[in-house]
C-alpha cells in the first residue's frame, strides 16, 4: 500500500511538475530595487541563510516568489534526492520537510525554520524594510 501511494504522487509530481514550474516562471514578481549599496548590504546579510526545497513543491514555490518579491539572494538547496543536502536537513532539522530556512547567526548557532508561511514572516519582517 506504501509504495502505491508513492508511485501515486511521483507520478502526480512528474505530471504537474512541469506546470508548476512553467506558472512560477510566468508569475515571477518585480524585485525591489535598492540603491547598490544597500543591496551588497542584504546580499551579505543573505549568506548565513539558506533555503532547503523541492523544485515542484508548491509551497517552496511560494518561498521563492517571496525571496524574488524581496531581491535575497538565499542559496537554494535542493533535497528531494538522497544526498548531502537531504541528509544535512535531516541531521541539522530533524525531518526531511521542505521548505525548510536554515539560519546560521554570528555566533554560529543555527535554527531550522520550516513552514513556508513563517518562512515568509521571518524574510519579511529581516528584509522587507531595507
Amino acid at each position: 500500500m506504501k509504495t502505491l501511494i508513492r508511485l501515486f504522487f511521483k507520478t502526480l509530481r512528474v505530471i504537474l511538475g512541469p506546470i508548476m514550474l512553467l506558472w512560477e516562471r510566468l508569475s515571477r514578481p518585480q524585485g525591489v530595487q535598492r540603491p547598490a549599496a544597500a543591496q551588497a548590504e542584504v546580499d551579505l546579510a543573505c549568506r548565513p541563510l539558506a533555503l532547503y526545497e523541492f523544485q515542484t513543491c508548491p509551497f517552496c514555490i511560494k518561498v521563492r516568489q517571496e525571496m524574488r518579491r524581496l531581491s535575497l539572494n538565499i542559496e537554494r538547496r535542493d533535497a528531494q534526492e538522497e544526498g548531502p543536502h537531504r541528509t544535512a536537513l535531516v541531521a541539522g532539522g530533524g525531518r526531511a520537510m521542505v521548505p525548510c530556512l536554515r539560519i546560521e547567526d554570528g555566533a554560529g548557532k543555527i535554527e531550522w525554520l520550516y513552514e513556508s508561511t513563517a518562512i515568509i514572516d521571518y524574510l519579511r519582517g529581516r528584509f522587507a524594510a531595507h
